[in-house]
């Protein structure tokens, strides 16, 4: 491994352990507008990786994947959501089904179980970064926890952003056999499930005026 490659494998190290960091931060925020903000540096970060996963091999089907998805994750989500916040004029999450305290020790048993799974799991060929999977497990059960454990429609949105940056994540193992179309066509999957996603919560806002999904299996004829 030349000094350029080891940089590399550094820098890529480095992005896939503030993912983890991120993760955290997401099951201990509170403020709809911080959580926004969190999963939005998550995607920049994960939009990142396969350009130095790349390196000096850079190509046009690279660059384009890197700003489609850092474009849309980073400007494009946040701003919907941002917007959906302001609609609904909430601010906090103040009572989760789970707490921030237990949801970050969930958390690191998340951690636990998705480096467990992650070792034990066969690729083919290598990886950016060797803790790349565990990273991208850990990501995507984050995601499942949030949508299981707050009450509000757009902190569950979040978490099913957080799901599609964990599958992004674990599509770059296969960076070279995974095609384009197939990455984009995530991208637009997640672009129309937060553009409806963010519709809904406006709508239930003005109906209901709340948008605690909890609530709503309290409505009667």
């Amino acid at each position: 491994m030349t000094g350029w490659e080891a940089a590399l494998k550094g820098l890529a190290d480095t992005l896939v352990m503030f993912v983890v960091l991120v993760n955290l931060r997401l099951l201990g925020a509170s403020r709809l507008g911080s959580c926004i903000r969190i999963v939005a540096i998550q995607g920049l970060l994960l939009g990142l990786l396969p350009l130095v996963s790349q390196g000096t091999n850079l190509g046009l089907r690279v660059l384009l994947q890197a700003a489609v998805s850092m474009i849309l994750k980073g400007i494009v989500f946040p701003s919907l959501l941002n917007r959906a916040v302001r609609e609904s004029q909430a601010r906090r999450e103040l009572a989760p089904i789970v707490g921030y305290t237990p949801s970050l020790l969930a958390g690191g048993g998340l951690l636990a179980l998705a480096l467990w799974l992650g070792g034990r799991l066969p690729l083919p060929g290598t990886t950016v970064s060797s803790l790349l999977v565990p990273t991208a497990l850990f990501t995507i059960m984050v995601g499942l926890f949030m949508i299981v454990a707050r009450r509000k429609a757009i902190t569950q949105v979040l978490g099913y952003l957080a799901i599609e940056n964990g599958i992004f994540a674990f599509g770059l193992a296969f960076a070279e056999r995974e095609p384009f179309l197939v990455e984009m066509g995530i991208l637009l999957d997640a672009f129309m499930a937060v553009f409806v996603m963010g519709i809904m919560v406006y709508q239930i806002n003005r109906e209901f005026d709340h948008i605690d999904t909890d609530r709503l299996s309290e409505l009667k004829d």
